[in-house]
């Protein structure tokens, strides 16, 4: 295990009715606030009213800003900037899952910067500043609410990347399982796929000896398994829902991370599918993980396949560690397809034309990946795999 040091500020307020703490929760911070939401859901739910309502009625100023996509555009950032600093709002507050979140973080950091938020991802700025942020989530899938990542797109670059910054990190949470039993069944799917690829990028690693977090990543992934499947079945299943939200939460504020060495390949080869054909990014992952996992197996990954094979999928040990590993590889896709995700490329309407053009983009600061090192044609390969 590696050295590292521990941080993980955001005050969580877990189960139902934690929505009533907002108020004196955002007084803490500010009393001028942006509003910052998705597509509309959280208006046919009810989050919305409830939400207005407990700041009118504790006289909190708020602007808002909708319509922010599922693969955040910084077009939407730059927006959020200027009603900040055009109103001075001193507080942001996100409704939503990881997308509304990461672009709320962005305005909050490009709030104390002159130049192009853009340039937090393009290494031109690093994030030294932000207003302060606080979340209540309404989708499971991200963990955005407890970490200090961002990814945004920029359609005009046809880019998805990733910032970072400790002050992005939520002041608080509010995590409510009750304001994700109206998820549609594909969401639900996708974000279960997305909970389990961060999990994966983190537990398929080099580091020896961090035997704690690979204990908890496979439990949390059992938890996945277990709770994916009756969420989407059951939606207002409470106990599925309230699993599933805690799971993706735990799965990226760094816990897993700590000690270790991570990989992150399949992420970084899923954000060029995005980036250019706006795919749901938890169904990019499902589709590509499998193919990952097929590519990279070899003699210096086999045991820890095995590990996987037995520890999450029970597979029974004295098998040939060969056919453990593949079999632990092939249960994985099978989830996927059993959750309602797509299984190849094709189906997401993807085809080979510009799969070397991605291939090129996603490996151009280097190669992918630290589990095993992948290069142009190395992700070429994976993507090629993935097509049928």
């Amino acid at each position: 295990m590696l050295n590292f040091n521990y941080s993980i500020p955001t005050n969580i307020y877990f189960g139902k009715g934690k929505m009533d703490n907002l108020p004196k929760l955002i007084k803490q911070y500010g009393s001028k606030i942006l509003m910052t939401y998705g597509g509309g859901s959280i208006k046919s739910n009810g989050i919305y009213d409830k939400v207005v309502n407990l700041l009118k009625e504790n006289n909190i100023e708020y602007f808002e800003l909708g319509g922010v996509d599922p693969n955040p555009r910084v077009t939407t950032v730059r927006e959020g900037i200027k009603i900040c600093k055009e109103n001075n709002v001193d507080f942001i507050l996100a409704l939503g899952g990881g997308s509304v979140i990461d672009c709320s973080k962005t305005i909050a950091a490009g709030c104390y910067y002159d130049g192009d938020p853009w340039d937090f991802f393009i290494g031109k700025a690093r994030i030294k500043n932000a207003l302060p942020l606080g979340t209540v989530v309404t989708l499971a899938a991200t963990g955005s609410e407890m970490n200090g990542n961002a990814v945004i797109s920029n359609v005009d670059t046809e880019e998805k990347l990733l910032t970072y910054g400790e002050a992005l990190k939520p002041k608080f949470s509010i995590l409510d399982p009750v304001n994700t039993f109206t998820v549609p069944k594909t969401q639900t799917a996708a974000g279960t796929a997305d909970i389990m690829s961060h999990i994966f990028e983190q537990y398929f690693s080099t580091t020896e000896g961090a035997y704690i977090q690979d204990r908890m990543a496979e439990a949390l992934l059992k938890t996945c398994i277990k709770y994916g499947p009756i969420a989407i079945n059951d939606p207002e299943n409470y106990e599925a829902r309230a699993n599933l939200m805690w799971v993706s939460t735990l799965a990226l504020n760094n816990l897993l991370t700590y000690g270790k060495v991570t990989d992150w390949a399949t992420h970084g080869m899923e954000h060029e599918l995005s980036a250019i054909y706006d795919i749901t990014h938890g169904v990019g992952l499902a589709i590509l993980t499998p193919n990952w996992m097929t590519y990279v197996l070899d003699d210096s990954t086999l045991d820890k396949f095995v590990e996987y094979g037995v520890n999450v999928w029970d597979i029974d040990k004295t098998q040939e560690k060969i056919t453990i590993a593949r079999d632990a590889i092939k249960r994985t896709k099978e989830f996927f397809i059993s959750l309602g995700i797509p299984s190849t490329l094709t189906e997401v309407g993807i085809g080979e034309d510009k799969l070397k053009e991605m291939a090129a983009k996603a490996t151009k600061r280097g190669p992918q990946g630290n589990f095993k090192k992948l290069y142009e044609e190395d992700v070429l390969k994976i993507y090629l795999s993935s097509l049928k």
